[in-house]
């Protein structure tokens, strides 16, 4: 069954009408569902480093803040392997502008529905788990890492015969089905119509939506997630950052506190460390952030050392993108509710760890000599055939949107 199948029926059911031209892989325009306008966006994979460069990205960032102005509904359909890693920080920082886009609309209630083609990783698996349904072709493959990337990774050859069953059975669109029941394999025998009429009904406080979803997150894990093992930290980065002093402590990798600069108090979180960000990592931060919806500070600094996400099977078969994703959701809730967020990172950062942090926080700052990268140089190996380069200028990083202000320990201004 071609995966076109599926494109082509959302295209009848809606009725749908491109506006202007393509913007490189995406087509959008709108369509109706029962007399009512919905916004269309068809993303299509037409090279193997991704579908999503800057200029698809700033057609669907558009769209995202019509649809949210207007309340409309949104369709995607998504067959795509993610960012344009090619394009290296430019589609790193258009990718950040765009999910701050699609968390904004999907924190003002718009309907989000995204019919997936026979790719969705990275990127794209995030912008599928905006919406609060997924009807999946029956040849989908879902994950935040692609099996070229999974196989680099975990030492194999991606075209093992074993790997590659592996990988079919833990990413298919059957296995997906299994994880949630926000997740349908479509039959090619019916329309999607009726699927779109539930995926698209209105469906209450988002924000609530989403803090259910990170509920239902922890039932996944084959046993509860033991107590954070704390430990209280002294760090030279924090104690320069916090001239009025701070106290923070660190467990499995997450960082958490409270310090004071400019006489001005906050809060902070972070991921830190040497190792890939796995499912139960992500649940422990965000559990931390949805906690502070109870009281939200003023202001919570984010902070970040974390490469990349984990490229493993046995991630994937939790639904590794949900994870990520919740991470996003959390901030920018907060965010709504009137706490300024920022992040700072303070090492290493990247793809779609870097993303679902630094797309909800108003402001990205790095300290001085901090690495961030569309992909670590080993997945970019994997996707293009060639390692990535040496670590870029902050002037680079400014021009590409992925930070707007540089950090030098002794010289750091306030969080303003």
């Amino acid at each position: 069954m071609s995966t076109r199948t599926l494109r082509d029926a959302l295209v009848a059911d809606l009725a749908f009408v491109a506006s202007g031209e393509p913007a490189g892989n995406v087509t959008a325009g709108h369509g109706a569902l029962d007399g009512r306008r919905v916004h269309v966006a068809l993303v299509e994979n037409r090279v193997a480093s991704g579908a999503i460069g800057t200029a698809e990205a700033r057609r669907l960032g558009a769209m995202f803040s019509v649809a949210a102005s207007e309340r409309a509904p949104v369709v995607l359909f998504l067959d795509s392997a993610g960012a344009k890693v090619s394009e290296g920080l430019r589609a790193l920082g258009s990718f950040r502008a765009l999910y701050r886009n699609g968390l904004e609309a999907a924190l003002k209630g718009v309907p989000i529905a995204a019919a997936l083609g026979r790719n969705c990783y990275g990127g794209s698996s995030m912008l599928a788990h905006l919406a609060s349904r997924r009807l999946f072709s029956p040849e989908t493959k879902l994950a935040m890492s692609g099996p070229a990337v999974i196989a680099s990774a975990s030492g194999m050859d991606p075209l093992d015969d074993m790997f590659r069953a592996m990988a079919d059975a833990t990413l298919s669109a059957a296995s997906r089905a299994m994880a949630s029941a926000a997740n349908t394999v479509w039959n090619p025998q019916t329309g999607p119509a009726q699927w779109l009429r539930v995926a698209l009904a209105e469906c209450g406080d988002p924000l609530v939506g989403f803090r259910a979803r990170h509920d239902a997150l922890a039932t996944r894990f084959r046993r509860p997630l033991a107590p954070q093992a704390w430990e209280s930290v002294h760090r030279r980065d924090l104690a320069r950052i916090y001239d009025g002093g701070y106290e923070a402590r660190e467990g499995d990798g997450i960082l958490e506190g409270r310090g004071t600069r400019g006489g001005l108090e906050e809060r902070f979180v972070g991921l830190v460390g040497k190792g890939a960000l796995n499912a139960a990592r992500a649940w422990r931060f965000s559990q931390i952030v949805w906690a502070l919806l109870e009281a939200p500070p003023e202001r919570l600094e984010v902070f970040l050392d974390c490469a990349s996400h984990a490229a493993r099977l046995d991630e994937e078969k939790m639904v590794l993108t949900e994870y990520v994703v919740d991470m996003g959701a959390a901030l920018a809730s907060l965010g709504s509710k009137a706490s300024r967020v920022g992040l700072t990172v303070a090492g290493k950062a990247g793809g779609g760890v870097y993303v679902a942090l630094a797309a909800p926080a108003a402001r990205v700052a790095s300290l001085h000599g901090a690495d961030i990268q569309v992909l670590p140089g080993s997945a970019v190996a994997a996707i293009l055939g060639e390692a990535s380069e040496s670590a870029p200028a902050f002037a680079d990083y400014r021009a590409a949107g992925v930070a707007e202000q540089e950090f030098k320990l002794g010289l750091l201004p306030g969080n303003a």
